[in-house]
């Protein structure tokens, strides 16, 4: 698309690709309606290299998952720093420029697992344009599994729970951290029982921000019979302080994996999630889309047929 739906946020041109062919091809990713309203990635945190580097990459997953996607990358802050932000955008200035504008507001999804101290500011903000705000990425299936494979990365669990093989250092035990408060490490719960399903040992969730909330989930699996457990940030990362997670590691003596940053599955959780959020197309609309398709396929048929014939009548090369 050569204009971008949010001003002030430069967007690639993106050209839809071939269809894929044969009966093992993946299938179609649903199209995103024309008209529809862009993805703003909400980041609980300021601009940096760190948080940078994770939702850029993130970005670049979603519009790899879905052709057609308008997205840009919104900071809570309301106002950056003195100096400004480069080419950096707040949440409100991407929705305050869209207004100006007269577009449709931008769906906002938080990037954030689970329930978090940023999402009422970012939910007053969004009342105040009128924008729609998705709900958090998890919990989810989607969640457990990237999880799962930070786990295998530092040597704390297996990558397929059917291998057979035995991993010294693997976890008899995890402790899946957040961040958020008791609501957050309660939500967590729900994708730790997930985790819990794939990795085949005992996992309960604690609060980062919460004081005593890890070590007392650590001392909760060693008093049931854990003897190696791990940490599993159920974090993406700039919507936690890097502190706490080494201090959570520091104070409990556990090893910890890594947080799920910039994984795979996370991309396809928030193009899923904006997917969800968009407006139902009415029944007319699918009428007149189908109609459309419809045209096509018959036109694309008649000038096959006229080929065909145009062939036939030149006869075999040579003659």
């Amino acid at each position: 698309m050569s204009t971008a739906a949010i001003p002030g946020a430069p967007l690639p041109v993106r050209t839809p690709g071939s269809r894929a062919r044969g009966r093992h091809r993946r299938p179609e990713r649903p199209e995103i309606p024309a008209g529809a309203p862009a993805l703003v990635l909400a980041v609980p945190a300021a601009a940096g290299p760190e948080s940078r580097s994770v939702v850029e990459e993130l970005l670049s997953i979603v519009r790899s998952e879905q052709n057609g996607v308008q997205a840009a990358v919104g900071y809570l802050p309301r106002e950056f720093p003195e100096g400004g932000g480069g080419d950096d955008r707040t949440v409100t200035e991407l929705l305050a420029a869209t207004a100006e504008a007269g577009l449709p507001m931008p769906v906002l999804v938080p990037l954030v697992p689970g329930p978090h101290d940023f999402l009422p500011e970012l939910h007053a903000l969004a009342a105040e344009y009128g924008a729609p705000v998705t709900d958090a990425l998890g919990p989810h299936p989607l969640l457990a599994e990237a999880v799962h494979v930070r786990l295998s990365e530092a040597g704390l669990a297996r990558a397929d729970r059917a291998r057979l093989f035995a991993i010294a250092t693997a976890a008899d035990g995890v402790v899946l951290t957040t961040v958020g408060g008791e609501d957050a490490a309660a939500a967590a719960g729900i994708t730790g029982v997930l985790l819990a399903a794939r990795l085949a040992v005992p996992v309960v969730a604690a609060a980062l921000d919460v004081p005593g909330s890890v070590a007392a989930a650590v001392n909760h699996l060693k008093e049931t019979g854990s003897q190696r457990p791990a940490l599993a940030p159920l974090v993406i990362g700039p919507e936690a302080d890097s502190e706490l997670l080494a201090t959570a590691a520091e104070e409990t003596g556990c090893p910890s994996a890594a947080p799920l940053g910039a994984y795979p599955t996370v991309g396809q959780l928030i193009a899923s999630t904006y997917l969800a959020a968009l407006p139902m197309p009415s029944p007319e609309d699918l009428a007149r889309a189908e109609a459309e398709a419809a045209a096509a396929a018959e036109a694309e048929g008649l000038a096959e047929g006229a080929r065909g014939a145009h062939a036939a009548a030149q006869g075999p090369v040579g003659q």
